[in-house]
């Protein structure tokens, strides 16, 4: 089977190269490929998969809906499965941004969530720029790859949107302004306001900012509570609508319901996708009610109203507040974090661990070579790949990522137990030890 797809599909395959198994079946943390190999995964769909793979209550609604009769596809018209997972979602919405707030049902993929952000802001505003930061991931579709940092799907693709400026972001391990640490914070808050109150930046008055609270593409790279509240503060002081995407850590993934909570900030605007489809594609859009000025159909998607997405949503996010997977995910995320810096103890390749919640980055680097100016070492993403690969061998899913895709990253679901956080770390310490040799 893996021959055959491998042959026949597109070059632009990717997590299936490096994971060259037949993947079969799941349960909850659980893989098994087609020849009867059990893997550990933390990967779960690049963190789709909150509630895990067949979430046992998640599988029985959907089950009884398939059975119900009711309609599975709706364009954006009104069904009992919208209605209840709107009135569910707004339940775990911060109650301050919930007030004011907006659905725009999107197309099945998050990029799509974000090109509805930028046409809203765009014709709310009357402006053209947007603001994004270096390293930023927002999705692949022509708005989404123009705000997205990486270099690769952007180096062959001609004309994409123009008027996108790229800011700092608080890389503290590999400042921008060579500083690290808390400075990293100060210098590129201060970088941001200048350039944005400079007559002669370059820079016309933004539509929008789009921020990711943890870059996880990127390389798994928080920004501070200070940050983030500094961000808001200069946006909401321009007149700069904030668009904070939550594609990746929304929904518990970092300790918080989302991840923009950690700083007590309240966004213009919120982009979702991944875990709130409970495994089935669905995006959105959620904003602040005052910029809901366009027009009927001026964003629109054959298959925003996927029933079974929002059934299986409403479904996954009962199964978040029932099982306190938020409070979990904080508590498993300490001792991860643990358990990832005693690793970093023990192997010197291991130059920096990030993360929160059930999300977390080890950057891997080349101890032997020149540091930089704030002492940080070369990224050496061959060793990273090395890794995942032993990792795959013995039985643990993972992904790299960030610069030089040096960056191993761990996003497992939400259920997963302590004692597989274990199997998890012994597993990645053994694939450590063989990649050394």
């Amino acid at each position: 089977m893996y021959a055959f797809v491998k042959a026949r599909e597109s070059g632009a395959r990717t997590y299936a190269n490096s994971i060259g198994v037949v993947i079969e079946k799941g349960r909850l943390a659980r893989v098994t490929d087609s020849a009867g190999k059990d893997y550990l995964d933390c990967l779960s769909c690049a963190g789709t998969l909150a509630t895990g793979h067949n979430h046992p209550y998640i599988l029985a609604k959907v089950e009884e809906f398939l059975q119900s009769g009711h309609v599975l596809q709706a364009l954006d018209m009104t069904t009992p499965a919208k209605y209840r997972f709107l009135v569910k979602l707004l339940e775990c919405l911060p109650p301050e941004f919930a007030r004011h707030v907006r659905f725009q049902s999107c197309g099945p993929s998050g990029a799509d969530a974000v090109e509805a952000a930028l046409k809203l802001f765009k014709t709310a505003t009357g402006r053209r720029t947007v603001l994004a930061f270096h390293g930023a991931y927002h999705g692949m579709t022509a708005g989404a790859l123009a705000l997205t940092g990486n270099l690769t799907a952007k180096r062959q693709v001609a004309s994409i949107m123009p008027d996108v400026h790229f800011l700092p972001y608080p890389y503290s391990y590999r400042c921008p302004f060579s500083l690290g640490g808390e400075q990293s914070d100060v210098t590129s808050l201060a970088y941001i306001e200048r350039m944005l109150t400079d007559p002669e930046s370059g820079v016309t008055a933004p539509a929008a900012m789009i921020v990711e609270a943890i870059q996880g593409e990127g390389g798994v790279i928080p920004a501070s509570a200070k940050w983030l509240r500094g961000i808001r503060e200069i946006t909401a002081r321009l007149d700069i609508p904030l668009i904070i995407d939550e594609i990746q850590t929304g929904f518990g993934r970092t300790g918080d319901m989302f991840a923009f909570e950690h700083a007590g900030i309240v966004p213009d605007a919120v982009v979702i996708s991944k875990a709130v489809g409970g495994g089935f594609p669905l995006s959105m859009l959620l904003y602040h009610e005052k910029y809901d000025t366009w027009q009927a159909g001026a964003h629109a998607g054959t298959f925003r109203g996927n029933q079974i997405a929002m059934v299986a949503g409403a479904a996954c996010l009962e199964v978040i507040q029932a099982e306190q997977l938020v409070a979990q995910a904080r508590a498993k995320g300490n001792y991860l974090e643990t358990r990832l810096r005693e690793l970093a103890c023990r192997f010197s390749i291991l130059g920096d661990i990030r993360g929160r919640g059930l999300m977390w980055g080890i950057e891997v680097i080349a101890p032997d070579a020149a540091p930089d100016a704030i002492g940080s070492y070369p990224a050496d993403g061959a060793m990273a790949r090395t890794i995942k690969q032993r990792c795959l061998a013995n039985g643990l899913i993972i992904e790299t990522g960030g610069r030089h895709s040096a960056v191993l990253r761990l996003l497992p679901p939400l259920i997963i137990s302590e004692q597989e956080l274990d199997e998890a770390i012994d597993k990645l310490s053994r694939s450590i030890e063989e990649a050394l040799g």
